[in-house]
C-alpha cells in the first residue's frame, strides 16, 4: 500500500473519532482495518502506529491550529478540514519523515477530497503560514 493510501486510512480514522469515545474507537478501529482489502501487517502496524500518534499530540496540535487561524478557532472548523490539519501538523512538527511541500499537499487533496468547496484553498491557506513560521 502507498503512503497516500496509507494517510487517506489515517484521516478516515481521525475523523471517525470526532464521532466516537475513546473505547468505541477500539473496536472502530479493528473493524475498519479488518475491513481493508490487501492489507499487509506492515501497513496495519504503520496505520495504528501514526494514528495512535496524532492522537498523543492533539492537544499541542490544536493549540498551533488556534494560534496560527486567526478568527477560525479549531471549534469552528469543519470536522474534514479539522482532521486535515491535524494529520498535517503532526507530519510537519512530529514525522521528520514526511516532507513539507507532501505534508501540505497531501492534506490539501484529503480536504479536496472529502470536504466542502472551499476546503482546500482552507488547509492550504493555514499549513502555509505554519510551514513559513517553521522556516523564518
Amino acid at each position: 500500500m502507498r503512503r497516500r493510501e496509507q494517510r487517506e486510512h489515517i484521516f478516515k480514522l481521525l475523523f471517525m473519532t470526532e464521532f466516537n469515545t475513546e473505547n468505541e474507537m477500539k473496536e472502530q478501529q479493528e473493524i475498519y482495518l479488518d475491513d481493508l482489502e490487501e492489507l499487509t501487517d506492515k501497513d496495519r502496524i504503520y496505520i495504528q502506529e501514526k494514528y495512535a500518534h496524532v492522537l498523543e499530540h492533539i492537544e499541542e496540535i490544536d493549540a498551533r491550529l488556534n494560534e496560527t487561524s486567526h478568527g477560525w478557532r479549531t471549534g469552528r472548523m469543519s470536522r474534514v478540514d479539522l482532521t486535515a490539519l491535524r494529520l498535517a501538523v503532526y507530519e510537519l512538527e512530529y514525522d521528520k519523515d514526511v516532507p513539507t511541500g507532501v505534508a501540505i499537499n497531501e492534506a490539501v487533496e484529503l480536504a479536496k477530497k472529502f470536504g466542502g468547496e472551499t476546503s482546500g484553498s482552507f488547509v492550504n491557506g493555514i499549513l502555509g503560514k505554519i510551514a513559513k513560521a517553521e522556516n523564518v
